[in-house]
């Protein structure tokens, strides 16, 4: 693997710098660390194939991938004094265009210069412009810099050659692993540890990909917005726009996968909730691309019936199919993936520093030392795994004959408290429920009676009667629910409209899958907990892990959005590379974080 060379620029402008650290890179690999208070406007980008995938200007942190992977852009929206207690990087370069007096009183020379230090390697070069230099200069050398002025007033030329003990270097890791499960999360992590040149072996019970939970004829893609912009709105909204942009490196939804970008249209329940969605929009400014406030006459006219309140607009939202998208990225693995199909994993063994992954008859799979598992609620068959506190979701979605009476034909993927697509290859789908501690495989008529009497709600537009916005929610449901997932107001007295006749008179149809979660909703991606431990454990990083055992589960119903962001985080833990979000954000999706609230519960 080619060297990579990590920048850091303190003021990212229009990129200027970038593109020719870009254009002077050679064999090796650029990864660029990038602060800006906003992001600029796409005409102002002056490359072709970053103007192609540029970020919409939200806050947050946004990973761009170029060059086939060999290029990767981190562009952290907010300032200096944000991004860098949320770094977890090793730095070669850093440029401060111009230090001056920050925002926050909090946030000195002194506090920048230990910032700095943290993430810079041994013989880490400076560059900076100051309105004082000689107090940066006199922050930096504590801090490990041995500084100089250079000839232009202002300047400072600065190495960073502390004496003081560096954390060692984690060694390369052996690019060979093994993953189990070829569903949405198997087949993205497949994808992106090939792309970085690993070897991978893919295990799936199954005979073909995306069969379990991943295997619905369409998932719907959007964002979640809450009137706080808390952490799961943070992590949705960084998920949502990194895969439209690896969508895009892919080929484009419509093209390297069967799906479209028509734009989902989320309706609000009643006059309360629509006026909640105004004001979110308001409060926060998104960019319209992102989402819109669209009132009931404009959200008719999209829909072709009856809107009472109106709803938010995502246009970048739509629909795919699962399947067609982890056919698309295992055939963009080329000869380094080697599937292991109808091949159900049983156990793990650790040896010789590798894992064995056994079938039923103890037969060995596959051998590797570094396993992911990615295969949903048979995660919980694996001893290793079987302790992380995952539960299994039912889920049924009534598949519709398109044309057909009161089937709705729509030009785009209209959701409330249920979400119904438009047709493809002649089905309309509507769904779906969302039942807990229910194993029926099944398909059943009350399951879709439920559905039926959801799509009505949508066509015909009455009230829903769900409670009282919650608070701490924001938008006055769970803060990471789906259309059809149960939320804050699911016990609440409900007004139903009668099913529509032509939908009454609907055959049996669908399917029913089983999605995997975890108790706050969130996915669960990094390197798996030993719970075997049975010492006292205060932090994240003081839990044991089991050595070369990593996973990628509890995507519940977002696993499309999900997928792409949750197996480059992964692989940039294995790789010692930055991470793609901000560390708080990263620690939100650890697997020991269930293990260490437990633990200090008990302590």
């Amino acid at each position: 693997m080619s060297k990579r060379h990590v920048i850091f620029d303190a003021d990212f402008g229009s990129g200027e710098r970038f593109l020719a650290a870009w254009a002077e890179r050679g064999e090796g690999e650029l990864h660029y660390l990038a602060v800006t208070p906003q992001l600029a406007p796409v005409e102002m980008i002056a490359s072709p194939q970053l103007r192609a995938l540029w970020p919409l200007n939200l806050p947050g942190w946004h990973r761009v991938l170029l060059d086939q992977g060999c290029v990767t852009l981190d562009l952290m929206v907010g300032t200096l004094a944000d991004a860098l207690p949320e770094m977890d990087a090793r730095v070669d370069t850093f440029y401060l265009p111009q230090v001056g007096p920050d925002d926050n009183p909090l946030f000195s020379y002194t506090r920048m210069a230990k910032g700095l230090s943290r993430i810079a390697v041994q013989g880490a070069t400076l560059w900076a412009r100051a309105d004082d230099v000689a107090a940066l200069a006199s922050a930096l050398r504590p801090a490990g810099f041995v500084c100089e002025a250079l000839g232009e007033a202002g300047e400072l030329r600065a190495v960073y050659a502390s004496r003081k003990p560096q954390a060692p270097v984690p060694p390369q890791p052996k690019r060979r692993a093994i993953v189990i499960g070829a569903g949405l999360a198997g087949s993205s992590a497949a994808h992106r540890l090939c792309a970085r040149g690993w070897q991978v072996t893919l295990v799936e019970r199954h005979a073909d990909v995306a069969q379990e939970a991943s295997g619905n004829v369409a998932g719907i893609f959007m964002p979640l917005l809450s009137r706080d912009d808390n952490l799961a709105t943070r992590l949705t909204r960084a998920a949502y726009l990194f895969a439209l942009r690896e969508w895009k490196r892919l080929g484009g939804v419509g093209q390297a996968f069967e799906g479209a970008p028509c734009g989902v249209l989320q309706l609000a329940r009643d006059a309360a909730h629509a006026q909640l969605q105004r004001d979110i929009v308001e409060q926060w400014q998104y960019p319209q691309e992102y989402v819109q406030w669209v009132d009931a006459q404009q959200a008719s006219t999209m829909t072709g019936f009856t809107s009472q309140h109106g709803g938010w607009l995502f246009e970048q939202g739509g629909w795919a199919r699962p399947a067609s998208f982890c056919a698309a990225l295992l055939a963009a693995c080329g000869t380094l993936l080697t599937r292991r199909f109808s091949s159900q994993a049983m156990t793990l063994q650790r040896v010789d520093g590798e894992w064995q992954v056994r079938g039923a008859d103890n037969v060995v799979i596959a051998q590797a030392p570094t396993v992911i598992l990615a295969n949903g609620n048979g995660a919980r068959q694996i001893e290793q795994a079987s302790q992380l506190p995952l539960y299994s979701l039912r889920g049924q979605v009534t598949h519709l004959k398109a044309g057909e009476q009161d089937v709705p034909d729509l030009p785009l993927v209209v959701c409330r408290e249920a979400y119904v697509t438009p047709p493809t290859h002649g089905i309309v789908c509507a769904g779906a429920t969302y039942n807990t501690h229910d194993p029926d495989t099944q398909l059943r008529a009350a399951s879709q009676q439920e559905n039926l009497e959801r799509l009505t709600e949508i066509m015909t537009g009455i009230d829903i009667a769900a409670g009282s916005p919650n608070e701490s929610d924001g938008d006055g449901s769970n803060p990471l629910s789906m259309p059809g997932e149960a939320d804050a107001g699911e016990n609440a007295p409900r007004v139903e409209a009668p099913i529509l006749p032509g939908l009454a008179q609907a055959p049996l149809a669908g399917r029913v899958g089983f999605r995997c979660a975890g108790p706050d909703r969130l996915p669960l991606a990094g390197a798996l907990p030993d719970y075997g431990y049975d010492g006292r454990l205060e932090r994240l990083r003081n839990v044991p892990r089991h050595p070369g055992l990593h996973c990628l589960l509890g995507y519940a119903s977002r696993g499309l959005i999900w997928a792409p962001l949750m197996a480059e985080v992964l692989v940039s833990q294995l790789e010692n590379t930055p991470l793609p979000l901000e560390a708080t954000l990263a620690a939100a999706l650890d697997p020991a974080r269930f293990l260490l609230k437990e633990r200090r519960r008990a302590q």
